[in-house]
């Protein structure tokens, strides 16, 4: 791959439309807050997986919750950095850890941006980086950026692993690799992808001791937190797979969301039922276009398995365009196209994307159910 500069002058145009895509996002939802008598910064950080997180930065693992049904939610389900971080901006400012995660989230989408940005730059050039950070941040979901939860900060690790792996930087590939791992289940994409690339070196002829210590670090960070998870739940390897079932969670290769959307379909829910399978047929679609893009293996291994996750998991349907924000490869056959329009145009067209998201986003944090 061709070096190229990632000076802050370079990636400056795209920070600046990450960060005046989420301002607006905030804008709209402080403006929203006070319509409804809502708190933005309690929707922000104080609510859902944000409170989980809080406690695991207060007090450590061991808090439970056992519902009426027998189930039992385990804040083993959530992995250690983002509280880590939080802890650690706590100590610096005496924040609370809610708000230390908001300070997280921050500047992890900011790196999130950066590094999406030197992946599309890289591939593609600076005008398609720019459109892919632009079109990340205009998600329908893009306001989780912006919370307390861990996305902005695994996409952060994960775009900078595969900009590292891209460009054969290994060790630092790993380290990344290893750090998402700590961050959230998904990591094993990120590792995958890492192990891709080294691959695809040692088929042309490439060998060092840097890429073998990058394989063998990739790994160890999810594989670090499941081993401990095992073993004190006393599960052994499959002891964080019983936490995660006692949220609902599990594997069942889309089965249950299947059913789900078919209820929807069969029900006076109908045009929900539409909305999700034409959901699931656009992001289908998005990554038909990345293969015939032909983008390097590794991001390809990285999006498809994120994809199967996000779209194969057995609970929490409600979380999955959440859990799809990762993904951003599947921008970059749409940051391509949309850098053959006109600039005025292409500005238009992301400009109102921005608004809907977000007004959407603060619709959503406004409802009943968690993002």
């Amino acid at each position: 791959m061709p070096v190229k500069d990632l000076g802050l002058r370079r990636a400056a145009p795209a920070l600046t439309v990450f960060a005046a895509v989420r301002l607006l996002g905030l804008a709209v939802l402080a403006g929203w807050g006070a319509a409804v008598g809502s708190s933005p910064h309690t929707l922000l950080s104080a609510r859902w997986d944000s409170l989980w997180y809080a406690r695991v930065a207060a007090g450590g693992y061991g808090y439970e919750v056992v519902l009426p049904n027998g189930d039992v939610h385990s804040n083993l389900a959530f992995f250690p950095l983002l509280p880590w971080l939080e802890r650690l901006v706590g100590a610096a400012t005496g924040f609370s850890y809610g708000s230390s995660g908001l300070v997280v989230s921050a500047l992890a989408g900011l790196a999130a941006a950066w590094g999406i940005f030197a992946v599309a730059d890289l591939l593609y050039g600076r005008r398609a980086g720019v459109l892919a950070v632009a079109l990340w941040a205009a998600l329908p979901v893009g306001i989780v950026q912006s919370m307390a939860y861990s996305e902005a900060l695994f996409t952060a690790l994960a775009a900078w692993a595969l900009y590292a792996a891209l460009r054969g930087g290994w060790l630092t590939a790993g380290l990344l690799a290893a750090a998402a791992g700590l961050t959230r289940p998904v990591g094993a994409a990120v590792v995958a992808a890492v192990w891709v690339a080294v691959a695809a070196a040692l088929r042309d002829g490439e060998r060092s001791r840097r890429m073998a210590a990058g394989a063998a670090l990739a790994p160890l960070g999810a594989g670090a937190y499941v081993v401990w998870v095992g073993a004190r739940t006393g599960g052994g390897p499959l002891g964080y797979l019983d936490v995660q079932a006692g949220w609902g969670n599990g594997f069942d290769g889309g089965w249950a969301f299947a059913r789900f959307v078919g209820d929807r379909l069969a029900s006076p829910a109908f045009a929900a039922g539409l909305g999700l399978v034409a959901g699931v047929a656009l992001v289908l679609w998005l990554y038909v276009r990345c293969v015939r893009q032909r983008q390097p293996a590794p991001l390809l291994v990285y999006c498809g398995i994120v994809l199967a996750l996000a779209l194969c998991a057995s609970g929490y349907f409600g979380s999955k365009p959440r859990l799809l924000l990762p993904a951003f490869p599947l921008l970059l056959p749409v940051a391509v196209a949309l850098g053959r329009w006109r600039t005025r145009r292409a500005g238009l067209v992301l400009g109102a994307a921005a608004l809907l998201s977000a007004t959407y986003g603060a619709f959503w944090l406004n409802g009943s159910g968690p993002p």
